[in-house]
């Protein structure tokens, strides 16, 4: 009995803990890039849209309607039903094995890092892993009797999940075959009331299913075609190790080993072996097929839930310093995780790893970048229109200043993020020649920089000749965009197309270490116009004029397209001395001068003074 009172008062303290930390950091964090276009669909409600079907969008709107604007308030829908997750679980378990074992689960599903971060951001996963968690409910308790409750529990679990996301159909697919599968699992299957409820369920999925025939199955083909590359690859085998990292070593291994017990247990815990095994199992193979480029480490987190009950019973067979560095590794890994989003949530931290590669691109630099948007209109004469590069930028932007139909021009992340449709069935399309003032915001960093070059020729080949272009770089340019002034006049038929300039340090490379004199070296072009100079800067303060026009025949021959009228005279050199500033890490940049008056400040790169 003391280990029972124990362990819950245990799972309540971590509950409450967990629960507050994730309110205050909600509170802080900004805005992840698919949370604001969730923010600009729930301002454009409907009950399905092309990346998604409509219960996410809803939740946002019931969390601005109820608990006031803001970065919080739409996370707190998101917020309160993953605080609800971690009880039933503990209700699941309680039913299937103890007391004991069931405030164990509830603490496994609270440390259980892809399950105990979620809510701090309002993403469909939070309902629908409580889809998943009342499907595995109402499946073991139909399991041991069917009742018109369950059969109610199901129904609920089924339209969730359908009105959650796609990936739902997963769970769908590996339960109706677990429960086929068995004598129990038919007999389940042979009443009507169950028949009800998955007809229930099946319902739900006709707003989805109707978006999609009245337009041309872009969002199943988006989700099911278009963004996977359907062939092996041996990506897999990382996508399972960082599954590993994710939900902790031997927390993991402890999950897939009480899948493979309780396989041959009783019908109840045999449902959630087979449900929470087989979906893992199938998220692992598809690893070797589908998507890599975007976010997937989430997809098996259905599957950990339906195995979290098993779990306490199989950890009684390890030895107790193994279960001590389970519980602990699971602690460290659920810490981890929430110091990352802490981290991101600091611009100091945003700034300090500009330059590594897991800088969070998708969090960064959007109230900086609003600040700056709003003071140049504020100076642009007349009803300025804002058009934003891509959705990113338009859905970031429309959240800042509570703007939801800002126009996008046509992007290839548009089309790669599912978003392309929505926005033109929104009307937000924007692909022609602008003929009224307009402020452009394009993002420099949301193209790779093989292919930059390209993007601004593409832009001129719809917009006509771009104006003289302001960058603005957050985090020393690890975020960086370029803002175009159009007033809105038709452009000269023969204006040559003048891109903002492009440039690149030969040496020293990032993070290179450096003495207080040390040369630097690269080149520079602006197409169209020329450069007339190039200053080279230290945090931001001009430290020595560049000879610029040196010979660099290989820049040409890599940007084809180029039309620098200065090619293959686009080399810079310079000597700095650093001689005044403090040993550590400064940052190094230009400022390059354009010879139509323009000038820009480029991207900087660490370097270290010793």
């Amino acid at each position: 009995m003391r280990k029972t009172i124990d362990m819950r008062v245990l799972f309540i303290a971590l509950w409450a803990g967990i629960s507050l930390l994730k309110v205050m950091m909600a509170a802080r964090l900004p805005l992840f890039v698919d949370e604001a276009f969730y923010w600009q669909e729930s301002r454009h409600l409907s009950w399905a849209y092309s990346d998604l079907p409509g219960l996410t969008a809803w939740l946002i709107r019931i969390g601005d309607f109820v608990f006031g604007e803001g970065r919080l308030a739409l996370r707190t829908p998101f917020l309160l039903i993953a605080a609800a997750l971690p009880w039933l679980v503990v209700r699941i378990a309680a039913r299937e094995f103890d007391m004991r074992h069931a405030w164990l689960a509830g603490i496994a599903a609270l440390l259980l890092p892809l399950a105990g971060s979620l809510g701090l951001l309002a993403l469909p996963d939070v309902p629908m892993a409580l889809a998943t968690l009342l499907c595995m409910d109402a499946g073991a308790r139909l399991l041991r009797n069917v009742s018109d409750g369950a059969a109610l529990l199901l129904g609920a679990g089924l339209a969730i999940g359908a009105l959650s996301h796609y990936r739902f159909i997963a769970v769908i697919g590996v339960g109706f075959v677990v429960l086929l599968s068995t004598p129990a699992g038919r007999r389940v299957l042979a009443d009507p009331r169950v028949w009800i409820a998955i007809a229930f369920g099946a319902a739900a999925w006709t707003p989805l299913m109707a978006w999609n025939m009245d337009n041309a199955e872009a969002g199943l083909r988006f989700q099911l075609v278009d963004r996977h590359p359907w062939a092996f690859h041996a990506d897999g085998l990382q996508f399972i190790a960082i599954q590993g990292l994710l939900v902790t070593p031997l927390l993991f291994v402890a999950l897939l080993s009480a899948a493979w017990h309780g396989r041959a247990a009783d019908a109840g815990r045999r449902y959630l072996a087979w449900l929470g095994g087989l979906v893992v199992l199938g998220f692992f193979v598809l690893g070797f097929f589908a998507d890599t480029r975007r976010v997937s480490f989430h997809w098996p987190l259905p599957g950990y839930l339906a195995l979290l009950p098993l779990l306490p019973a199989l950890l009684d067979r390890w030895a107790p310093w193994l279960r001590r560095l389970t519980w602990a590794l699971a602690a460290c890994g659920l810490v981890a995780v929430l110091g990352y989003y802490a981290a991101v949530s600091a611009p100091s931290v945003r700034e300090q790893t500009a330059a590594l590669k897991w800088y969070p691109s998708n969090f960064a630099g959007w109230d900086a970048l609003a600040a700056e948007v709003q003071a140049r209109r504020a100076r642009m004469p007349g009803q300025v229109q804002l058009v934003a590069g891509n959705f990113k930028i338009g859905a970031e932007l429309g959240f800042a200043l509570g703007e939801p139909d800002i126009p996008v021009l046509p992007h290839p992340l548009n089309r790669e993020h599912g978003r392309a449709p929505q926005l033109r069935l929104w009307g937000l399309r924007s692909d022609t020649a602008f003929d009224r003032p307009t402020l452009l915001v394009v993002g420099a960093s949301d193209v790779e920089y093989k292919n930059l070059l390209q993007r601004y020729h593409a832009l001129c080949q719809q917009l006509g000749p771009l104006p003289a272009p302001h960058a603005l770089n957050i985090d020393h340019g690890a975020q960086r965009y370029v803002l175009f002034e159009f007033d809105g006049k038709p452009a000269a038929a023969d204006a040559p197309c003048t891109t903002p300039a492009m440039a690149w340090f030969d040496a020293p490379v990032s993070g290179a270490k450096v003495e207080r004199h040390f040369d630097v070296s690269g080149w520079a072009f602006k197409d169209g116009v020329g450069l007339s100079g190039v200053e080279v800067l230290l945090d931001g303060k001009p430290m020595a004029k560049a000879e610029y026009g040196l010979p660099s025949p290989g820049t040409a021959s890599y940007w084809k397209i180029s039309t620098d009228p200065q090619h293959p005279k686009v080399g810079f050199r310079a000597r700095v001395d650093a001689g005044g500033l403090a040993r550590g890490r400064h940052w190094l940049g230009l400022r390059l001068h354009g010879r139509d008056g323009s000038v820009e400040d480029w991207s900087e790169q660490p370097v270290d003074i010793q």
